[in-house]
C-alpha cells in the first residue's frame, strides 16, 4: 500500500489536541476525514508528535497508507482543500517506503514556548503565547535551563496522567532567549513526556521572576517530587517546530 509522509501546520485554538476524541474536534479527526473525502478511503494517521489541546504546530509530520497510489501535489491540494475552513495547512506531500513510521523513526523532536513579557494585554499574541505581566530575567532563565540539559529521571516535571514508560529523558537543549518583549523557550530531545516542555516553562519562569534561583532547578531534578517544580504553563504558548529522522 502506497504511504504518504506529511508535514503540517496548525494552530491548536479550538481543538482537542492531537488525538481524536469522542466528544471534541481534533486535528486527527479533521485531516482524515479530509483524506476520505478525496480517497473514499477510511485510513488512519499517525503523527510524530500527539499535542495537547491548544498546542499549535509549525512543522508537524504524519504519515498514512491508502490503498490507490494518488499523485503528491494532489493530494496536497486536496488535503488542503477538505480541511478548510479550519486552520491546518498541509505543506508538503511525500511518498516514502513502508519502513518509514512517522513516530518510531523520529530521532529528535523540537518544541518552541513563546512569552509575551510586557504589561500591556495582548492583542495580535493573544492565544499564540503566554502573556507575562511580571518584568522576567531572561539571563536567569537560561542559566536555570542548563541544569536541565542531559539525562536525568524528570519525575519532577511529569504531568500525573502521563503513560511514559519511564521518567528518564534526555534533553539536548534547553535555551532561553529574549527579543524585545519576547521570550522564547527552545527545548529538544528525542522524547518527551506528558506536559514536559509546558511543566519546564512553568519552572524557569518562577527563576526569571526572581522567586526562585537557577541553582534550584537541580533540588527539583533530585527530588523527583511534580510538587516541588513550578506550575504547567498554559498550552496556548507551546509550538511543535519540527522533528528530524
Amino acid at each position: 500500500m502506497p504511504r504518504y509522509k506529511c508535514l503540517i501546520e496548525f494552530d491548536g485554538t479550538g481543538f482537542s489536541g492531537w488525538q481524536r476524541q469522542e466528544n471534541a474536534p481534533s486535528i486527527q479527526q479533521i485531516i482524515e476525514e479530509a483524506i476520505e473525502k478525496f480517497s473514499g478511503e477510511k485510513a488512519v494517521t499517525f503523527t510524530s508528535g500527539r499535542t495537547d489541546s491548544g498546542v499549535h504546530a509549525y512543522g508537524m509530520v504524519i504519515h498514512f497508507d491508502l490503498e490507490q497510489k494518488w499523485d503528491e501535489f494532489k493530494v496536497m491540494g486536496a488535503l488542503n482543500y477538505h480541511t478548510r475552513p479550519h486552520k491546518i495547512a498541509i505543506l508538503e506531500v511525500n511518498l516514502v517506503g513502508e519502513e518509514f513510521h512517522a513516530r518510531f523513526c523520529a530521532k529528535k523532536r523540537y518544541y518552541v514556548y513563546k512569552i509575551v513579557n510586557r504589561r500591556a494585554d495582548l492583542a495580535l499574541d493573544a492565544g499564540r503565547a503566554w502573556h507575562v505581566p511580571v518584568k522576567l530575567d531572561e539571563k536567569k532563565m537560561q542559566e536555570a535551563a542548563q541544569y536541565m540539559i542531559g539525562k536525568f529521571d524528570f519525575t519532577s516535571f511529569r504531568d500525573a496522567q502521563c503513560q511514559a514508560k519511564s521518567p528518564i529523558k534526555t534533553l539536548d537543549e534547553v535555551r532561553v532567549e529574549r527579543d524585545g518583549d519576547m521570550i522564547f523557550v527552545h527545548v529538544s530531545a528525542q522524547s518527551f513526556m506528558h506536559h514536559m516542555v509546558r511543566n519546564i516553562v512553568g519552572t524557569l519562569k518562577i527563576v526569571g521572576a526572581g522567586k526562585w534561583q537557577p541553582e534550584r532547578v537541580k533540588e527539583i531534578i533530585a527530588a523527583k517530587d511534580r510538587t516541588k517544580a513550578g506550575p504547567t504553563a498554559p498550552a496556548h504558548g507551546l509550538y511543535f517546530v519540527r522533528v528530524d529522522y
